[in-house]
């Protein structure tokens, strides 16, 4: 999946309401991601923006990356982790779609916790309609976004229509 592909120039909003808040951590940069439910094992690479505003991808299918420019996961707003669902073969972010709600999300961070996610929402977005404000936006909660490409693949221009976006919300803090 080409960085084209990815989200436009991120900025933040208010967003949707949560489940239920359980307090957040201090900022600790993210080194691994699990997700037990789809197979997902991946260590974490930094992702930062591009000159044009639009946010950094992993420059193949294996690690997922996080969005430098957002919380960490367990600290308060949306932590951003992106991965590809394909890179000859398949991605990290492959199964992300097959997600449920209540399904769990752990990410281990340099200061040793572990905070658990509850998925409570999997959606797919029109690339050319994407919901900045939904995903990027302010919260008052910790919450963490999974995003990758989906839907049809366009063989002419070489990517996907869709981005795939899960929802998850901060359900333990695990210090």
């Amino acid at each position: 999946m080409a960085p084209s592909e990815w989200p436009s120039t991120v900025t933040p909003f208010t967003s949707a309401p949560h489940i239920a808040k359980v307090g957040h951590l201090a900022r600790s940069k993210p080194v691994r991601l699990r997700i037990p439910a789809i197979g997902v094992d991946s260590a974490l690479m930094d992702l930062g923006l591009r000159a044009d505003g639009t946010m950094e991808v992993p420059p193949g299918g294996f690690p997922a990356g996080w969005y430098t420019g957002a919380p960490t996961p367990g600290e308060l707003g949306p932590a951003i982790i992106a991965g590809h669902i394909d890179w000859k073969g398949p991605g990290v972010f492959y199964h992300l779609a097959n997600l449920r709600i209540g399904d769990q999300v752990t990410v281990t961070r340099a200061d040793g916790s572990k905070p658990v996610f509850r998925v409570t929402r999997v959606s797919t977005f029109s690339k050319d309609q994407f919901p900045t404000a939904l995903v990027y936006g302010n919260l008052d909660h910790a919450a963490l976004r999974l995003i990758t490409c989906g839907g049809s693949f366009n063989s002419a221009t070489g990517h996907y229509e869709d981005n795939i976006v899960a929802f998850a919300d901060l359900i333990s803090p695990a210090p």
